[in-house]
Parts: structure tokens; C-alpha cells; sequence
């Protein structure tokens, strides 16, 4: 067991030297942890902010340009007056994603009694703002109509009242959510492609013959990989939740970052050996890479990352509570967003082990018959 170990150490010392000089791979590490999470959490916004719309005011009274002026930064941008033929014009294009179409005599109307209808028009190409942008203007045109007619509200006109308290995300920031989540994507895809990439790169050129002529075993190869790779990528994802995160974006942490670090040394266990498999498929780098896209295309959609699991059909959510990548997303919102503790991520945690050890057996039985085929 001893010698085993002292390979094992000796190996991870020649990986580590070997992912050291490889400054592309470095430079890829480095950026998805630093620039990449910086550029997702502030560039990808699931709420409204800055939104374009343009308005064609055929009324030009009092009403209309208080409808008009209470549409606000920072949800939307200032509005833009338009005629009909600039409106097509402008959605066709993508310069608007709302186009508010006041009709004639609609202060008239209004005042006279009647209900006459305010047309808005959106992009709904637009998907993460036309929704709630939608209910927002409705909001905004109904309170201005309000305001004129001295009316109360409708929400005052109902005999109760609806009180939201928002948990966690008070403010509904998308970079709270985004970056977090970014970082545990990362964490998937870069131990597939590290792992995968340094059994090619052995393979390319020819330095596994070397070893295979060496005192050591299939299974010390494949852990100094899936060990020296592994705590690479834990490193930098975890500098990056705490300088890149917590510092620099200000996302607050709510639960034990401690209990986080753990989970993902036990996923990376999975992700790990997962791309050892792939990388026993795969016998060139250009194969591995068109391998590694749709496995990770996969793995990601249905991790919950970016939709979340209940929304997915009934029986897809069942099959998706065994994906390790799955589990590792429900347990990192749990312990970060939510503060929950080992008792309320037993499951997930226990999910993410046995996927690991199952993936950690196969990749080895793989990769022990990749070397008896060099032999």
C-alpha cells in the first residue's frame, strides 16, 4: 500500500509538471475562473434591465405622456417616439422589444366611460425579457390610468392583500444566481476536458509507453490524473467563489464554504472519471473534443443550472435524480444560496458518492484495457 502511494505521488508530480507547461490548458483554467464567471454574471440577466421600447402615441394628451413618462430606467430605457411604419421597422430589426400603441382619443374614451385597449407589442425572441416586462408596462399603464381618474388602485379595490417576501435573493439579482452557478459548471466541464486531455496527451506522444514499462500499476496512472487534475480545478474554483464571487461581485454566502469544498472534492471524483472514460473512447484529441460537446451539452441542460428540474416532464425528473451533475447543482444551492447544512444534503451527497465510485470503477476497468491494448 505504501508503494502504491509513493507512485501515486511521484506520478501526480509529473502531471502536475506536465499541466504547468501546458499554457493553453493553464490559460483555460485560469480565465473560466476569473473573466469567464465575471463575464456570465454580468452580461447574462434573466430580469428586466434596460429593456428598448418605443411608443406610438396617437392620443398626444395628458394621459398618454404620463403613461409614457412613468416607463423608467432601470428596467427599461428612455422610450423612443415612433411612428407605425418605424415600429414594424424597429421590431423586425431587434431596435425595440416592447412597442406601446396608444390609439386615438383614448383619454376621451377613458374619461368618457368607455375601455378602449392599449395595444403593446413584444419581442418575444427576447425571452428572459418579454415576460416580465409584459406584466411590468400593465403595471405601469394600469397606475397612470389610476392616477388621472383619481381611482384607487386594483390591488386596493380587492378585499386582500398579496405580501411577497423573497427569500435568499431579495433583490432578484441575477448575478447572485449566475455566478455561482457558473463556477459549478465549470467545475463539470474542465475536469472532462483536463483529465481527458492529459490521457490523449500521453497517448499522442508516446510517453504511456514509457510508463507502461515502469513499475507501476493502470489504476496508480489513472488516480495521479484524476488526483492532480482534480485539485487543480479545486483550487481555482474555489479562489474563484471567494475573490471573484464574494469579493469582487459581492454575492453574500450563505451557507458553510467548507461543507461546499467537500461535495465538490467528492464530485470531482465523479467528473473526473468520467472523462478518463470518454478519453478511452475517444482516441484523438479532435474525436475527444467532439465527445466531450454533446456529453456536456447534456449534462449541463439537465443538471438544473439553468433549468430548473421541476420544470422538466415528469419522468425526465426522475431520471435526472440519479446525474451526479444533478445532484452536485441541488446541493451547491443548497449550502450557498440556502445555508443548509449535512442533515438537509444527505441524499444528494450520497448520490454524488456512489455515482462517483460507480464512474471511478468503470474508468479504471476502461483504462486498464486501454494499456493491455498498448502492450
Amino acid at each position: 500500500m505504501m508503494r502504491w502511494l509513493v507512485n501515486v505521488g511521484l506520478l501526480c508530480g509529473k502531471e502536475l509538471r506536465s499541466l504547468v507547461h501546458d499554457r493553453v490548458l493553464l490559460g483555460l483554467i485560469v480565465f473560466a475562473f476569473s473573466a469567464g464567471v465575471l463575464l456570465v454574471a454580468s452580461g447574462v440577466k434573466v430580469e428586466v434591465s434596460n429593456a428598448t421600447i418605443a411608443f406610438m402615441d396617437e392620443d398626444n394628451t395628458t394621459l398618454s405622456r404620463r403613461m409614457r413618462d412613468a416607463v423608467l430606467p432601470p428596467y427599461f430605457k428612455p422610450p423612443v417616439m415612433v411612428d407605425r411604419a418605424e415600429a414594424l421597422r424597429g421590431m423586425d430589426e431587434g431596435d425595440y422589444i416592447f412597442v406601446v400603441d396608444i390609439p386615438p382619443r383614448f383619454e376621451a374614451d377613458i374619461l368618457a366611460g368607455r375601455t378602449p385597449a392599449v395595444q403593446i407589442r413584444v419581442d418575444a425572441t427576447a425571452m428572459t425579457q418579454a415576460g416580465l416586462g409584459t406584466a411590468y408596462l400593465n403595471e405601469i399603464m394600469l397606475g397612470a390610468v389610476s392616477d388621472v381618474l383619481h381611482t384607487p388602485a386594483l390591488a386596493q379595490q380587492v378585499p386582500f392583500s398579496v405580501q411577497s417576501r423573497i427569500r435568499f435573493n431579495p433583490n432578484n439579482e441575477s448575478k447572485w444566481f449566475t455566478s455561482v452557478m457558473q463556477i459549478v459548471t465549470n467545475i463539470t466541464i474542465l475536469s472532462i476536458v483536463l483529465v481527458g486531455a492529459a490521457v490523449i496527451r500521453e497517448r499522442e506522444h508516446g510517453t504511456l509507453e514509457h510508463l507502461l514499462v515502469m513499475p507501476v500499476t493502470a489504476s496508480e496512472i489513472a488516480i495521479a490524473k484524476i488526483v492532480t487534475n482534480g485539485l487543480v480545478i479545486f483550487v481555482g474554483a474555489m479562489l474563484s467563489l471567494w475573490l471573484v464571487v464574494h469579493v469582487w461581485l459581492g454575492v453574500p454566502l450563505a451557507g458553510s464554504v467548507t461543507l461546499f469544498a467537500a461535495c465538490a472534492l467528492l464530485y470531482l471524483f465523479s467528473a473526473t472519471a468520467l472523462g478518463i472514460m470518454l478519453a478511452t473512447v475517444a482516441p484523438t484529441m479532435p474525436q475527444f473534443g467532439l465527445l466531450v460537446v454533446p456529453v456536456y451539452a447534456v449534462a449541463y441542460l439537465l443538471s438544473g443550472a439553468a433549468t430548473p428540474v421541476e420544470s422538466m416532464p415528469a419522468a425526465m425528473q426522475v431520471v435526472v435524480r440519479f446525474l451526479p451533475t444533478t445532484q452536485f447543482v441541488n446541493l451547491s444551492q443548497a449550502i450557498l444560496y440556502r445555508g443548509a447544512g449535512l442533515d438537509a444534503i444527505m441524499l444528494p451527497l450520497l448520490t454524488v458518492s456512489l455515482t462517483g465510485i460507480v464512474f471511478l470503477m468503470c474508468a479504471l476497468a476502461r483504462f486498464r484495457s486501454m494499456l493491455a491494448r498498448q502492450e
